[in-house]
């Protein structure tokens, strides 16, 4: 069974975020303890499986996204390392239609080599800081906001882009926070380096300390941003080691995600 490391929402190897990509040609994936001791195995943020469905229906893949630990319910970049694999083989071209556990999304190849995705509008809603939060990141919060059920995170405001960049937070207390992952971010610090605000994620409840990239993420940080700046295009920097861009435009209950993704890893799975 073949399976591809690609590193997504980045144009160059070694940066970005890298998902694990199988996709199957039967009519049902393999059992659920199965795909989880895959992405087990695999041991990145998330591992993506897809299979085709038949014509009639109302997408064209069927994709699901494990964590180490657990399936999630929406992942950007594990997506876009998806579509980039089913162009780069010419497995699909154009639109894809994904059928998720956050409904249908699609991904449209662009000329430019970089894929664009169609994602829900993280519904957001001021909310208390918990001072538990607050004590494990070892910053002041400025603010906090719920990101709704398909993204499920706590995004934070903190005070500039180098307290963001400077976090070592106490992973323990944020795993048992509600809640799939902490979004950290603030705006940036000079705009004219090509990005607009910078955000960092972690996620211990999921099995992730640090998530490099994360699409789904920028589905919350997209409208917070565009609220901010007064602008519905931007560009975002997530600020973690490997680094990676992600260029969001708001489309009212719709966020497109815009970014690159190069194939690291080209293997078989002998078991």
């Amino acid at each position: 069974m073949r399976i591809r490391i690609v590193d997504a929402f980045t144009d160059r190897p070694f940066a970005g975020n890298p998902a694990g990509v199988m996709l199957f040609d039967t009519d049902a994936f393999p059992d659920d303890d199965r795909l989880q001791r895959i992405a087990a195995e695999v041991n990145l943020s998330e591992t993506a499986f897809a299979r085709p469905l038949p014509e009639a229906a109302e997408a064209d893949w069927a994709l699901r996204w494990f964590t180490p630990t657990t399936e999630v319910s929406m992942c950007g970049h594990a997506t876009l390392a998806t579509a980039h694999i089913l162009r780069t083989t010419g497995t699909a071209t154009g639109t894809v239609r994904f059928a998720t556990l956050s409904g249908v999304l699609s991904a449209t190849a662009e000329d430019s080599d970089t894929i664009t995705l169609d994602f829900p509008t993280a519904e957001l809603t001021d909310m208390q800081v918990p001072g538990a939060l607050a004590d494990a990141l070892g910053v002041k919060v400025l603010s906090a906001r719920d990101t709704g059920p398909h993204v499920g995170d706590i995004l934070v405001e903190v005070a500039d882009e180098k307290t963001v960049r400077a976090l070592t937070p106490d992973l323990a207390p944020l795993a048992h926070l509600a809640g799939r992952a902490v979004i950290v971010t603030a705006p940036a610090e000079d705009p004219s380096r090509g990005y607009d605000f910078v955000s960092r994620v972690f996620a211990p409840a999921v099995g992730i300390d640090e998530d490099p990239v994360t699409g789904s993420a920028h589905t919350a940080l997209a409208p917070f941003w565009s609220a901010r700046l007064g602008r519905t295009e931007l560009t975002g920097l997530q600020a973690s080691a490997r680094t990676g861009l992600v260029r969001t435009a708001l489309r009212g209950d719709r966020t497109l995600l815009t970014g690159g993704a190069v194939t690291v890893i080209d293997g078989e799975l002998l078991v």
